[in-house]
């Protein structure tokens, strides 16, 4: 991977994109020719795992800065579009469209706060933090506010944010790898972990930001296609986007018909629909959306796994440019997932097109290819409450984990489609997974082995210990992740509360207030963290939530006593030295040398 392969990155992932379209294709036909329904996801998934894998071993490196930062040099719009697929988590490609769809209108709030996260990270984080030239975000805290004890709680909050959200991607790699390869979720999960490690573990940064830029690819198509798919099918145009409010509309007026009442659940985590698809509402309805929004955009913000993407830029310009390519291609799949949504319940709902079940009668539906093959996953279930024999909306449970992957089948596309959104989800999934774990790694060899325990251990050392932590944390995410202790979109938002709470006033406040010192950096750590998870779990155990504030919104409780905290204590506490102060004054100039240099 030397600069003859930078200079040629458009060459070879347009060879790359024409490459998957042609095997989409390949795949079309083989499914005209016959090959069963089976054979088709079992390939897509195990094609494109395989040159993710090819990738991973193209890239391995020895070099300290090519695992670590991909050698700095990853050009702004590739990067950008590595960044998007490391944000398009599980969560994002596999849950979002499902909260929606069961969720309704708030559900939105991750859509504004995930996507107007990267404005914040734009305009206070992401060029600064690159102009210090450090290599985690535990680094930057390490060397900001001096001392091993505020690396090191860095380091925690990172591990249990990253940890969190780790599980959610080996969570939604084993819902695709169940179905795609008809195999229990149980071992699923360990499937997807294995691709994962197949891309991270050898070249560190630099495999893991070719793969996420081969992934993005991927999943953007696979998630465009079955939407515009459906919408010209519906009479809604090729491009949905502007005119999905007509379906919005038709549904609210369905569900006038149709009835949402609240039912006994059927399977444990499967959902039923009783919230309106659309019904923005004043009061306490607008504060849980807009507190959603918050904790979502600050954790964006401080979310270690993403801001390390800024760090393999050639130059902090680059970084900013990085930023703002980010958004574009993150936008794209998030401007579509509410059309999704609305799409596919339309699917279910209107009698009026071949597909809708809700109104029929029950062993008529029964008897549908998809709604047996995701029952005998355990991921979908039908009861009749009523005994008339017809299927009513509060009869049909379904996990909101699988909208997605179902619709293709559920809008009767052909089986190829289906292929392609579980080759879509697997990457988004692995993508962000591969990421996290190396957010994880390599904060405990870099920040805790070799900053704190063993400062002269040397590169090869440091990347086997790196190495060895990678496969050591995916096992333990995947064993958690086989628990299922709650769904990917929880999962998702605990990880950026987590965050938040401990990490986003730090880090603001280490590049903006000069007067931020080392016990104000602890304070503000240690309290945010602690007030914000002993908040989660008192709701999760049955607390009454604070003003609405329930355990995906725990960040508006960690955030400000963080704040407080750590501005008491700054104030209280000698001012930092004139030396730190200059550093600060320097990081944000946009111009000259980086703080840290080569000498890192």
């Amino acid at each position: 991977m030397n600069g003859t392969f930078i200079q040629n990155l458009g060459r070879v992932y347009g060879l790359y994109t024409g490459g998957f379209i042609v095997f989409i294709l390949l795949m079309a036909i083989l499914e005209q020719m016959g090959v069963s329904a089976a054979t088709i996801g079992i390939l897509f998934v195990a094609f494109t795992i395989a040159i993710y894998a090819l990738i991973g071993w193209l890239s391995r490196t020895m070099q300290v800065d090519a695992y670590y930062v991909a050698g700095r040099e990853v050009p702004a719009v590739y990067n950008g579009m590595a960044t998007a697929a490391d944000w398009m988590s599980g969560a994002s490609f596999v849950a979002l469209a499902g909260g929606i769809y069961f969720g309704g209108y708030g559900y939105m709030g991750f859509i504004v706060g995930w996507t107007g996260g990267y404005v914040l990270v734009n305009s206070l984080m992401a060029p600064y933090l690159r102009k210090f030239g450090c290599y985690t975000v535990p680094d930057f805290v390490g060397t900001r506010y001096g001392g091993n004890a505020a690396r090191l709680v860095a380091v925690i909050i990172l591990v249990v944010a990253s940890f969190t959200y780790v599980t959610a991607q080996i969570n939604a790699s084993g819902t695709i790898a169940a179905r795609a390869l008809q195999i229990p979720f149980s071992y699923g999960v360990w499937f997807g972990l294995l691709g994962i490690l197949l891309c991270s573990m050898l070249g560190g940064m630099r495999a893991v930001t070719w793969t996420q830029v081969a992934q993005y690819i991927v999943l953007i198509i696979a998630y465009l296609v079955p939407v515009i798919w459906m919408s010209n099918a519906q009479g809604f145009g090729i491009i949905p986007h502007f005119s999905y409010g007509d379906a919005v509309q038709r549904i609210g007026e369905l569900e006038g018909t149709l009835g949402l009442v609240a039912a006994a659940e059927a399977i444990p985590g499967v959902a039923v629909l009783t919230n309106p698809h659309n019904d923005p509402q004043g009061g306490m309805d607008s504060w849980k959306f807009v507190t959603l929004a918050i904790c979502m955009m600050c954790g964006t913000a401080s979310l270690p796994h993403i801001l390390m993407r800024y760090f393999t830029t050639p130059s902090v310009r680059a970084a900013r440019k990085s930023v703002a390519w980010s958004l574009l291609f993150i936008f794209l799949l998030y401007f579509t997932a509410p059309a999704l949504a609305t799409l596919t319940k339309l699917q279910l709902l209107d009698p009026t097109l071949p597909t809708a079940i809700i109104g029929k009668p029950i062993d008529e539906v029964m008897s549908l290819a998809w709604i047996q093959n995701w029952s005998a996953v355990g991921m979908l279930a039908i009861a009749d409450q009523s005994g008339d024999g017809i299927l009513q909306l509060n009869e049909f449970f379904m996990r909101p984990d699988i909208v997605v992957l179902a619709t293709p089948e559920i809008a009767g596309l052909p089986y190829v489609i289906s292929g392609l959104v579980a080759a879509g989800g697997m990457a988004a999934a692995m993508s962000t997974a591969d990421g996290l774990l190396l957010a994880i790694a390599n904060a405990l060899s870099h920040d805790l082995y070799y900053k704190i325990i063993d400062p002269k251990a040397d590169t090869a050392v440091r990347l086997i210990v790196a190495r060895v932590l990678l496969v050591v944390i995916g096992a333990a995410a995947a064993l958690i992740a086989t628990l299922q202790l709650t769904g990917i979109l929880g999962a998702v938002a605990w990880a950026f509360c987590f965050a938040c709470s401990g990490l986003f006033f730090p880090l603001v406040l280490g590049v903006w207030w000069k007067r931020a010192n080392t016990q104000g950096a602890l304070a503000g750590m240690i309290v945010g963290f602690v007030v914000g998870s002993a908040y989660l779990y008192y709701v999760y155990n049955g607390g009454t939530p604070w003003m609405g504030i329930d355990h995906l919104r725990f960040g508006i409780i960690g955030m400000p006593a963080s704040l407080i905290a750590m501005v008491v204590v700054s104030l209280m506490t000698p001012e930092p030295d004139e030396e730190t102060q200059r550093m600060v004054d320097e990081v944000r100039l946009p111009s000259g040398e980086t703080i840290l240099g080569s000498t890192h």
